[in-house]
């Protein structure tokens, strides 16, 4: 019997994975691994290992759930060594869970290896902690779009009364109805809100607003997904610690002034 470890790969920047998260990868027979991950963490595997993509699009998927949840099985029975490669936390909208549970059913061993999450460490390159002693003393994740064939269930009256700061996952196609509902229940009109686009990557962007504006800014910066959104006073930490931002854009200019020299 083989074994399966699911891996939570980080946010995209390669250098966050952590360090048991590296070694599955590196000792794997099998990878499969999702859009979101950084390729890069594929140069880390050995020749030998065979690489199966599994990531999904909105109404496109290059495997479908049931599928994957088979393959795992299938490869491990075999007596492979496994690593489902998954973007930020596995257990974070992952569906590292179902996973797992199929694994159990069928007794395969496997472990969970965590991962940071793009909640966290998104708005951290943006500038932005989602806690802080001035500002926020609560923090939730949230998903911003239901399974397909539900209804609305995410408790918006007690998010928007109850918590602080809001870190919203797949939400850029519904922001103007997340906006409706945070504000429909209490939460103030200037609540500040920032979209952070490719976190952690070289190609991040953000786009700032408040509740009311940031719908109109987005449209207007053309930012899709992924992205995450976050509510919260902690967003105008922003203006004094954008460290990451600041770096990429003193980096292409000291590239352009070296192009220039030459």
């Amino acid at each position: 019997m083989g074994k399966v470890y699911i891996v939570g790969a980080g946010p995209g920047d390669v250098e966050l994975i952590t360090v048991k998260g590296l070694r599955c990868i590196k000792e794997a027979d099998v990878i499969f691994y999702d859009r979101l991950i950084n390729k890069e963490l594929l140069d880390y595997a050995m020749p030998s290992a065979k690489l199966i993509y599994c990531g999904k699009l909105p109404n496109r998927h290059a495997m479908i759930q049931d599928h994957i949840n088979y393959s795992l099985v299938q490869y491990a029975s075999q007596g492979k060594i496994v690593t489902r490669l998954k973007g930020g936390d596995p257990f974070v909208f992952g569906r590292g869970g179902e996973e797992a549970e199929v694994l159990a059913a069928h007794q395969i061993p496997f472990e969970i290896v965590p991962g940071i999450t793009s909640g966290i460490a998104a708005p951290a390159y943006a500038g932005i902690p989602v806690t802080h002693r001035d500002y926020s003393s609560s923090f939730a994740i949230v998903t911003g779009h239901m399974r397909e064939g539900k209804d609305d269930s995410i408790k918006w009256e007690s998010l928007a009364t109850g918590v602080d700061t809001l870190a919203i996952y797949m939400g850029v196609g519904n922001l103007p109805y997340i906006c409706s509902q945070l504000l429909k229940h209490g939460r103030k009109p200037s609540t500040p809100v920032a979209l952070v686009h490719m976190g952690t990557f070289k190609e991040q962007q953000t786009v700032t607003g408040t509740l009311e504006t940031i719908s109109q800014n987005v449209r207007e910066s053309n930012v899709s997904n992924p992205s995450m959104i976050i509510v919260g006073e902690v967003v105008s930490v922003r203006e004094k610690i954008n460290w990451f931002e600041q770096k990429l854009e003193t980096e292409r200019y000291l590239n352009e002034s070296i192009v220039i020299s030459r």
